[in-house]
């Protein structure tokens, strides 16, 4: 059973774990994933002391806009809003976020911008950047990133609205070669894509991402300031699979400049894109070595 908080865009629904007076940590998920990408973290954060809330992000599970007009942005600068007001609707303090992928970004956002509720970040398997349409990609990362660019096409809109689980599948298994996820994992996930605003905010975060689309008025003032990026103000540890698919190893090296407070990079080897489900302890760990 999902609790529920409002914000100001958002009814957002969450899962609650651990000790009641446990320190908070709040685990965000990526694209395309959901809250149960931390279930093999939480028995060791449990155990740790930790309370864990795991929100769902805009337009996954049981997240809901509170308006029907409000623009489905999937914009990072979007993302990092509704993180912040999330810890601020719960009243969280003292609090350590982790992130994967999209989490991740967001988690950066707030590092950098909002940071008062917030002590430390792991941010896994996404780099802190800035996505100007004017800079160069690298052609091994361009390659990657195919999916992205596939959904300015109307053959790839469609793909996210008629075909959702086995365009996520084929990702799922490029992303991580060699892990073998269990069926019943992947479905689980991907009930939350049935949300009924995942297309869109999915299409245009993309689009967004690259200069194709613009973004919500509502977080320019959030964009505009990420557009040379601001250092993170927390401690943080990035932590990456040496063999992720989509954004590669090397997109989280020779970063330190970004971060203002104690920084930590850790390679995770023979682990893809999903160090949460592929390598659950090491997760933990990273999470509790910036608490400690």
């Amino acid at each position: 059973m999902n609790d529920y908080v409002d914000t100001a865009a958002l009814r957002i629904a969450y899962d609650v774990s651990g000790p009641p007076d446990g320190r908070p940590v709040v685990a965000v998920h990526g694209w395309p994933d959901d809250i149960h990408c931390w279930d093999g973290v939480l028995p060791y954060l449990h155990r740790a002391g930790c309370r864990v809330y795991r929100p769902y992000l805009r337009g996954f599970g049981p997240t809901r806009f509170r308006s029907a007009d409000r623009r489905r942005s999937g914009q990072i600068g979007a993302l990092g809003r509704d993180l912040a007001d999330f810890t601020e609707a719960l009243d969280l303090h003292d609090v350590v976020v982790a992130g994967h992928d999209w989490g991740a970004r967001a988690g950066y956002v707030v590092g950098a911008l909002f940071p008062d509720r917030i002590n430390a970040l792991v941010a896994i398997s996404a780099g802190y950047s800035t996505n100007r349409p004017d800079s160069a990609v690298p052609y091994p990362l361009a390659h990657a990133y195919w999916y992205e660019w596939y959904m300015a096409t109307a053959r790839g809109r469609r793909a996210m609205t008629e075909d959702r689980r086995g365009f996520c599948r084929y990702l799922w298994t490029t992303w991580s070669p060699g892990w073998g996820f269990a069926d019943a994992d992947f479905d689980q996930a991907a009930e939350a894509w049935d949300n009924p605003d995942w297309a869109e905010i999915t299409v245009h975060a993309y689009l967004h991402r690259w200069g194709e689309a613009p973004g919500d008025p509502a977080y320019q003032d959030i964009e505009d300031r990420l557009a040379d990026p601001p250092p993170v103000r927390v401690p943080a540890l990035v932590l990456h699979g040496e063999r992720d698919g989509d954004n590669r190893a090397g997109t989280t090296e020779g970063q330190e400049g970004l971060f203002a407070g104690p920084y930590e990079r850790v390679l995770l080897p023979g682990i893809g894109h999903f160090p949460p489900r592929e390598a659950p302890r090491a997760t933990a760990d990273a999470i509790q070595h910036l608490m400690s």
